[in-house]
């Protein structure tokens, strides 16, 4: 009786003891849970640092939430809590190499941008170091005197007092030359100037262009201005101080309407000054570089003559 009631008692015990411990397989996988958790804790810690090297409290939050804790029966293996946590690592493991990977292409594009931004920067510095080379071999050139402004003439002293002796608003208009009056006088001195131009009154006309560059930097007739003041230079038989301001106007005003004209006369002028050939090509080909998609049928046509005529490659 003894031997049979000790089996029974032994019996339950073990029952008991079977019931209420977790299997040991969902033990094992809560610990490999708990280890890849802790992984990708510190993974992420190293992301948001890369991400936001600054701090300032800025980090990402993962777009998983933790389940509803439920109070289950006592003493049953909480097999579904696992489930669900391994669920939620899976998930974080994607959104971390979705993010690693988000983050070498944004470098990558911006290592991109940063060599062709340095290699643009070389070109341009190239080749404006060419043309400021030509320029200044075209300055040094005897007989190449800078123009200047034609000061005004002092007006006459008379009886009256001298505070009575102002300039005229204008310079007299040339004979047979209207001058037009608008409310643009940028507008009006370039016209005007043109017409003393192409009336081959190249003396009248260049300081008439001359004022408008140097009153109305800014309008657009500035650069048409500054362009024919160089093609009255060249046409006075002045090629040095021509090419002086065709360079003046493509370096000022690289953006003006008139900046491809005015290369495109200065290799002209290099012509006229006898200059070797290869600093000829080197301007037909910076205007074509700058502005190939700008220039007309007509001006490519006169680019390619020039270009045959000085044997450029």
């Amino acid at each position: 009786m003894r031997l049979k009631m000790k089996t029974m008692v032994m019996g339950t015990a073990l029952a008991a003891l079977t019931v209420m411990a977790p299997p040991l397989a969902a033990q094992s996988s809560r610990d490999g849970m708990e280890g890849r958790v802790d992984r990708l804790e510190r993974e992420m810690r190293a992301v948001q640092r890369k991400v936001f090297p600054g701090g300032a409290g800025q980090t990402v939050e993962p777009q998983i939430t933790p389940p509803q804790s439920s109070s289950g029966a006592p003493g049953v293996p909480a097999s579904g809590v696992v489930t669900d946590l391994t669920a939620r690592v899976n998930a974080l493991e994607s959104q971390m190499s979705s993010m690693t990977g988000q983050i070498e292409q944004t470098q990558f594009k911006l290592r991109q941008l940063e060599d062709a931004f340095t290699a643009y920067k070389r070109s341009t510095d190239a080749r404006l170091k060419a043309l400021e080379d030509t320029a200044s071999s075209v300055g040094g050139e005897a007989g190449a005197a800078p123009v200047r402004p034609v000061p005004p003439r002092p007006a006459p002293v008379g009886g009256g007092s001298a505070s009575t002796a102002t300039p005229p608003a204008r310079p007299a208009s040339v004979p047979g030359i209207e001058r037009p009056s608008t409310d643009d006088p940028a507008e009006d001195g370039y016209i005007y100037g043109y017409r003393l131009w192409a009336a081959k009154e190249y003396d009248k006309a260049i300081p008439e262009l001359r004022g408008v560059v140097q009153k109305y930097p800014r309008h657009r007739r500035a650069s048409y201005a500054q362009n024919l003041m160089g093609r009255a230079l060249l046409d006075q038989g002045k090629p040095a101080l021509a090419a002086t301001a065709f360079f003046d106007s493509y370096q000022k005003m690289p953006n003006g309407e008139r900046a491809p004209d005015s290369l495109y006369y200065l290799a002209q002028a290099l012509v006229k000054m006898k200059k070797p050939a290869s600093e000829v090509c080197k301007v037909y080909d910076e205007l074509t570089q700058v502005y190939g998609d700008r220039i007309s049928e007509a001006m490519k046509m006169d680019v390619a003559t020039g270009r045959s005529a000085a044997k450029c490659k």
